[in-house]
């Protein structure tokens, strides 16, 4: 049976990361239909909105999406509403991807290259599991406005309004037992309960779900206390879930641990499974059209979208093995590159997974 993707390669190094990651994945010798749009800047520059309809419409009858990175700094002055960014929000919500799973796996190989001492993260394999439609980044009202109460009544404010429905929280958490049900079962909910009432709902109705799981160990940290925690002691947790904005902050501290955002995928999924997978890094335009930029972390996007989507595990795991085939070479990008190794390109590095895939 084909199996429909929609890949949207975006701004900055998106186009030249996807290439690698299409060139891998035709490389299976599986039944792909892969059908592309632009995406962000480009679909702007291409048709004036960030999000066209025929990108929205590919994304929504593809079996899974696989997206390159959006952003790019002559699109700041733009309405919001208009800049590249809005283009991934707008995908979460139309598709209801309200669960983003970011691994954060140090190989081996690159033990030198995190900002951590190697006896801290060696060995380090943890998941981060975000919610990704609610909190305060969707909360209404919000906006600019003359503040009518407190302290500064009567200047100009900014405002935006953090809540969580409880049907929210509580799918979120399912995730997040369900992942930890497949690894160590061992699940940390990470919250700011001590401060604000939407997280100690949170922290309330985590605990009520945790009841159906018996066998998973839970536990609760302040957000604080994890940030500080992820550096000190990163491989005390195995599963972690929290809220959006948290998730945000923490999963891209957690990158850092392995040494380059570069090596890092990340899936966004629905309640039916479908997802949206991409690199968990930026677009680069400072380093675009150069052949320097890592394409590992979408490669490994599109081994995530391999097993969670498409049923084909064994085929992500070949992916995975190629991977570290090609780190075990000494092969690195500029962002991963050490004395000792050899520094490829974009391209070069594209070219050697497909070689150990063979």
């Amino acid at each position: 049976m084909t199996q429909h993707i929609a890949v949207l390669p975006g701004d900055g190094i998106g186009p030249e990361i996807i290439e690698q990651a299409v060139r891998v994945l035709t490389s299976l010798g599986e039944d792909f239909r892969i059908e592309e749009q632009p995406v962000g800047g480009a679909a702007y520059a291409a048709s004036g909105h960030p999000l066209p309809p025929a990108t929205l419409d590919l994304a929504k009858r593809a079996d899974a999406v696989l997206f390159g990175s959006v952003g790019d700094w002559k699109y700041d002055s733009l309405e919001r509403s208009l800049r590249p960014e809005q283009a991934i929000l707008g995908l979460r919500k139309q598709l209801g991807l309200f669960a983003n799973l970011r691994p954060a796996i140090l190989y081996p190989e690159l033990a030198n290259a995190s900002s951590l001492k190697p006896e801290v993260v060696a060995g380090l394999d943890i998941i981060i599991i975000r919610e990704l439609t609610g909190d305060i980044y969707f909360g209404s009202p919000r906006g600019m406005r003359t503040a009518p109460d407190g302290q500064f009544a009567g200047e100009r404010e900014g405002f935006d309004t953090m809540r969580y429905a409880e049907s929210e929280i509580r799918r979120i958490a399912h995730v997040g037992f369900k992942t930890a049900q497949k690894r160590n079962r061992k699940l940390c909910s990470v919250d700011k309960s001590n401060v604000l009432e939407t997280f100690q709902f949170w922290r309330d109705i985590v605990t009520e779900v945790g009841k159906e799981y018996p066998d998973v160990e839970l536990s609760h940290m302040y957000v604080d206390n994890a940030a500080m925690q992820l550096v000190r002691a990163p491989k005390q947790f195995d599963v972690i879930v929290t809220g959006n904005l948290f998730g945000d902050i923490l999963s891209d501290q957690a990158s850092m641990l392995t040494g380059s955002i570069g090596m890092l995928p990340s899936a966004s999924l629905n309640e039916s499974g479908k997802g949206l997978y991409e690199p968990s890094h930026g677009s680069a335009p400072d380093i675009a059209n150069q052949d320097i930029a890592n394409p590992l972390a979408t490669i490994l996007s599109a081994a995530m979208m391999l097993r969670y989507s498409l049923d084909k595990a064994a085929q992500a795991d070949r992916i995975e093995a190629a991977v570290k085939t090609v780190l075990g070479q000494g092969l690195r990008t500029a962002d991963i590159f050490e004395a000792g190794t050899t520094k490829v390109g974009t391209t070069e590095m594209g070219n050697a997974v497909i070689k150990a895939l063979k």
